[in-house]
Parts: C-alpha cells; sequence; structure tokens
C-alpha cells in the first residue's frame, strides 16, 4: 500500500469526520431529550423532570461545543486536501451547505442562549419554545447534511459544464435523491438511541451506588421506552436503507455480503474472510441461500457478485463487510437490552436488577460506536467514487505533498486527543456526581443559580450593601 497524499487525506478526512459525527449524533437526540423533559416539567410540576433537565443542560452545552468546532475544522479540509471536489461539486453541494447554516444553525444559535442562561430570565413559556427551537435545530441540520450525503451517493438533477463541473437543473431531485429518505430515517433513529444508550448507561452508573435515587430511576425507565420502541423501528429502517443500496450500489451490497459469484440462492455469512486478491472467502460460516432472501426479499432472487465489477470500481470488501456486522450485532443487542428492560419494567424492578443495570452501563458506548461502523459501511462501500459514478476519489484529492497532509494529520490527531480527552472526562465527571449538580440545590452556599437575573449579586444584602 502506497502512502501517499491521497491516502493521507482519506486517513485525515476519516478520522476527522468519525470524531465529529460522535458529538451530532449524541445531541441530535439529547435535544429532543431535553424538550421532552421540560414539557413535562411545565405540565406535571414533578421537580424530577426539572433537575433532569437542568442536568443534561449542561451536558448538552459542552456536548455542542465540541460538535461545532469540530465541525468547522472539516469545511477548511474540503478545500485543503480536497480543492479538486470542492471545484468541481461546489455548485450543488455549497448550496445545500449553505441551507444547512441560514436554517438550522443561524435558528441554534439563536435561540441557544435562551436555552442555557435564560431559566430565570424568560418566562417558562419562552423559554420551553426556545429548547423546543434547538431541537427542531438539531433535526433541520440533519437533514440537509443526510441531502448532501445521499446525493453523493446517487447523485440526481445536475448536469455537467464545458469545463468539467457539475450544476444542479433540478433541486428538488438533488435534496430528494432516491436513498434520502431511508437514510435521513435511519440517522435520526441511530440519534436517538445513541442518546438513549447514553443515558441509560448514566442512570444505571448511578442506581448501582444509590438505588433509591428518583431521577435515575425516572431517567432510566425513559431510557428503556427508547429502547423498546426505537431499536425494532431501526431494524426496520436499516432493511429498507439495505434494499436501497441492493437497487442503487449493488458494488456496496456485494461487499456488504462477502458476495464474490452472482448467483440465485445467495448463502448469508455470518462471519467470514474476505480476500480481495483470491477474489474469494478464505473461510466462513454461512447460512445457505438466505443471502439472497434477506437482501432481495426471495431465495430464487439474483444478486450481483463483486466479480460482476471491474477490480478498480470494487469496494475494500474486509473492513466494509466486518463494521456492517458489528452495526448489526450492536443494533441487535439494543433490541435485547430494550425487550429486557420492559419485561422488568412490567415486574416493577429495573431499577433493582443489578445484571441489567450493569448491562446498561456497558451499552453505553454502543451507540457511538454504531454510528462509526455504520458510517464506514456508507463511506467505504461507496469508494473509489466520491461522486459515486460522477468522480473518483483518486481524482477529487488536491495536488499536495504527502509530508503536509502528514503534518496537518499529526496536528489533528494530538489536538482532538486533548480536546476528546478533557471533554469527556468532564462530562463523565459529571454524571459521577450526579442529577443534583444540575439543580439550585447543589450550588455551593452563598451562590446563585447561573443565569439567574441575580447571579451576580449576594445572597445577604448586607455582604454587597443592597438598596
Amino acid at each position: 500500500m502506497d502512502v501517499d497524499a491521497l491516502l493521507l487525506s482519506r486517513l485525515q478526512f476519516a478520522f476527522t469526520i468519525a470524531f465529529h459525527i460522535i458529538f451530532p449524533s449524541f445531541t441530535i437526540g439529547l435535544a429532543s431529550y431535553l424538550a421532552v423533559l421540560e414539557g413535562l416539567w411545565l405540565t406535571s410540576r414533578n421537580e424530577v423532570f426539572k433537575t433532569l433537565y437542568l442536568f443534561w443542560l449542561k451536558i448538552f452545552a459542552i456536548s455542542f461545543g465540541m460538535g461545532v468546532v469540530t465541525g468547522v475544522v472539516m469545511s477548511y479540509e474540503l478545500g485543503a486536501n480536497w480543492s479538486v471536489f470542492s471545484a468541481v461539486a461546489a455548485p450543488v453541494i455549497g448550496p445545500l451547505l449553505a441551507f444547512e447554516v441560514l436554517t438550522a444553525f443561524f435558528l441554534e444559535a439563536s435561540f441557544l442562549g435562551i436555552m442555557l442562561f435564560g431559566w430565570k430570565k424568560v418566562g417558562p413559556g419562552l423559554h420551553f419554545a426556545a429548547t423546543v427551537l434547538v431541537a427542531v435545530g438539531t433535526l433541520i441540520s440533519a437533514f440537509w447534511i443526510i441531502s448532501a450525503n445521499s446525493w453523493m451517493q446517487h447523485p440526481t438533477g445536475f448536469a455537467r459544464t464545458a469545463e468539467g463541473g457539475l450544476i444542479a437543473v433540478d433541486w428538488m431531485e438533488v435534496i430528494f435523491s432516491p436513498s434520502f429518505p431511508e437514510r435521513l430515517i435511519h440517522m435520526t433513529l441511530a440519534a436517538y438511541l445513541t442518546t438513549a444508550l447514553v443515558v441509560g448507561a448514566a442512570s444505571a452508573w448511578r442506581l448501582l451506588r444509590r438505588p433509591d435515587e428518583p431521577e435515575s430511576g425516572m431517567a432510566l425507565r425513559m431510557a428503556i421506552g427508547m429502547f423498546a420502541i426505537v431499536a425494532p423501528l431501526q431494524l426496520v429502517a436499516g432493511d429498507l436503507s439495505g434494499k436501497d443500496v441492493l437497487r442503487l450500489q449493488p458494488a456496496k451490497l456485494a461487499a456488504i455480503e462477502a458476495f464474490w459469484e452472482t448467483r440465485s440462492e445467495q448463502a448469508f455469512h455470518i462471519i467470514a474472510w474476505p480476500d480481495g486478491r483470491l477474489e474469494a472467502n478464505r473461510w466462513e460460516l454461512s447460512i445457505p441461500k438466505v443471502g439472497s432472501l434477506i437482501t432481495a426479499g426471495s431465495i430464487d432472487a439474483e444478486v450481483k457478485g463483486l466479480k460482476a465489477f471491474a477490480p478498480e470500481d470494487r469496494p475494500p470488501v474486509g473492513l466494509v463487510f466486518w463494521s456492517f456486522r458489528v452495526m448489526v450485532g450492536l443494533g441487535l443487542a439494543m433490541i435485547g437490552l430494550g425487550a429486557w428492560g420492559a419485561w422488568l419494567c412490567w415486574r416493577g424492578g429495573a431499577e433493582r436488577s443489578t445484571w441489567f443495570l450493569r448491562a446498561c452501563v456497558a451499552m453505553g458506548p454502543a451507540g457511538f460506536v454504531a454510528v462509526i461502523s455504520g458510517w464506514i459501511v456508507a463511506e467505504v462501500g461507496r469508494q473509489p467514487w466520491v461522486i459515486y459514478g460522477v468522480l473518483r476519489t483518486a481524482d477529487a484529492v488536491s495536488p499536495v505533498g504527502a509530508g503536509q497532509v502528514s503534518a496537518s494529520l499529526l496536528g489533528f490527531l494530538v489536538v482532538y486527543a486533548v480536546i476528546f480527552s478533557v471533554g469527556v472526562l468532564y462530562i463523565l465527571r459529571m454524571i459521577a456526581e450526579g442529577p443534583a449538580v444540575g439543580s439550585e440545590e447543589a450550588l455551593p452556599e452563598g451562590l446563585r443559580a447561573p443565569g439567574s437575573a441575580m447571579a451576580a449579586a449576594p445572597l445577604d444584602p448586607g455582604q454587597g450593601g443592597a438598596p
């Protein structure tokens, strides 16, 4: 394998986007969770919901900030390392990203301040509206990003210029490319599951130490509800997305399933060791005929194998094959966790089951791992194309040297390691201290709640000479 500017640029983009995708996956779900918590508090006046809201609001603020910082870096990276792609596709991709800024980021930025600092400065109705609008903004952001990515997966509604660039001729076809609806649903459900797993893990961790903490008990039951409902829906959404891959990107599907020969009655490979040089699997554990049934809906359906495509048009098989199985395996584990939790709730003992609480803690990072695995399947699986069937990745890279890309990649590794370590350690520390750290009761003596109108004034008028 040649370590050239192309490979280094791909590694750098893969690293930065894999790092970045962690935060939107968490904050999209967390913003909606906060809106639900505040809505429940306003309607019930149950202080448990208020305490949970104030606690997770601080974690949302940290995660949202880290997501913005890591996302901004990527726009500069496109210009530095992928200038040919930027020049060719900017008339199509550029407006989609601009729409994301104009509609989603402006909405989030306009109301985020009220959400974070307006708890006692505005009325409860306006504060709730700000929380809801921030949650809506995160979903709108996902809409435009998935739209741009779906167009790169299956470009429609465009034309080539005489200079070789691309222009949009039908914006509806650009925005709503054929795989867009299923991919948007799949990603949104993944974000909700990721958040639910983190909330469930944090709550379970607290309950293992303080079994009678009401906030953690409530949060755990809410998380179980998300596992039980959303995880099975995600299985359906994933299957629909897979049907799109079969129809639009058959080479990717062949890599996902390690199919080498085109045939009907394809076997389903549970595990295998694909070898691109041999153009075969070195070994495999398979179920006969089930592969065609799962991918095409019929045992007799013919499904293309990788040998139907020229070697230079095939994606890397091993990475795609195993990433898909990690994603699906974790998804099945989430369904099992939801069913287990729902059964325990029905019996009235989810908070007291030590083994279930330990399982929730262990599954805490599973959403992030599944999202990154799914991203690898989607992005590595469409190689060697950066815009499928239109522009090869090798033709999209900037004319830069390997040394320059190596230096910037090393810089990203160091800076991101510091940012990620500090941010995650701080969040874990807050989780270890529990929901009380977000409530007004937990403030040090003599301090008022952050965001209150009199936050800077002393509690004792005599100390500050208040009139």
